[in-house]
């Protein structure tokens, strides 16, 4: 009977859960992909990265980091490779049991576990050795925040971009991939029930 209530309630719960997630579109030179964000796990994460999203922030910047089998990487350059100033760093909140796996989205940082801003990955594989490990310099991990709910076809497509050394930068495509705009996706009003007979 427990087992039962508890898969009822699962039932009820997670649709809801999940609806309640905020989603962001991003048009890129390459198509359009959505990440639906997850705050209960990383909440200053994910409103951090909603605020650079609603003042435009990532408009007009690049895909600056592509390696295949790896990662996507960008939110930070203009396409002339011009870092954009941004707001103070975040704290790290990579230990809220969400792990690096294939489609996830997380924050890029420097050493300093505790430096992220803007930009932002997209994994193209299980990077387990990216995920919190202790609370620590060297296993702090990278935060997960999100996951590509559709679009991963876009993702590959950057994959295959030719990408050169340029200046200071490694794994810069060739062609810039741009992102055109990003927005956040309101949920649609729930509809009315027809009213009883």
């Amino acid at each position: 009977m427990i087992r039962f209530l508890a898969l009822l309630i699962a039932l009820t719960i997670t649709p809801a859960a999940l609806a309640s997630n905020p989603k962001v579109e991003f048009r890129t030179s390459l198509g359009t992909f959505v990440i639906d964000l997850y705050p209960e796990n990383a909440p200053q994460t994910v409103e951090n990265f909603l605020q650079y999203v609603k003042d435009g922030f990532y408009n007009g910047t690049v895909f600056h980091r592509v390696i295949p089998g790896f990662m996507v990487q960008g939110g930070g350059f203009t396409r002339n490779l011009q870092q954009k100033p941004t707001r103070p760093a975040i704290r790290n909140e990579a230990g809220n049991g969400l792990r690096n796996a294939a489609g996830t989205v997380a924050m890029a940082r420097t050493k300093d576990p505790h430096s992220a801003t803007a930009q932002f990955f997209v994994n193209v594989a299980d990077n387990d050795f990216l995920d919190f490990k202790s609370p620590d310099d060297d296993g702090y991990g990278y935060t997960v925040f999100g996951r590509v709910s559709a679009g991963m076809d876009v993702i590959q497509k950057i994959l295959q971009v030719p990408t050169a050394t340029v200046g200071a930068h490694q794994n810069v495509p060739r062609t810039p991939v741009l992102i055109e705009s990003s927005r956040l996706i309101e949920a649609a009003p729930a509809k009315p029930k027809p009213a009883a007979k």
